[in-house]
C-alpha cells in the first residue's frame, strides 16, 4: 500500500512540475511580447 501511495504522490509532483514549468513559460513569453509592443509604442512616439 505504501508503494502505491508513492507512485501517487510521484506522479501527482511530476504533473505540478511540469504546469509549473508551463505557467512560466506563459508569464515569460508576456512579457517579451509586452516589452515588444512598448518598444513599438516609443518608437512611434519618436518619430
Amino acid at each position: 500500500m505504501n508503494k502505491k501511495v508513492n507512485a501517487k504522490k510521484e506522479a501527482y509532483a511530476k504533473k505540478q512540475e511540469e504546469q509549473g514549468k508551463k505557467v512560466v513559460m506563459w508569464i515569460f513569453g508576456g512579457l517579451i511580447v509586452l516589452a515588444i509592443i512598448y518598444m513599438i509604442w516609443t518608437l512611434s512616439m519618436m518619430a
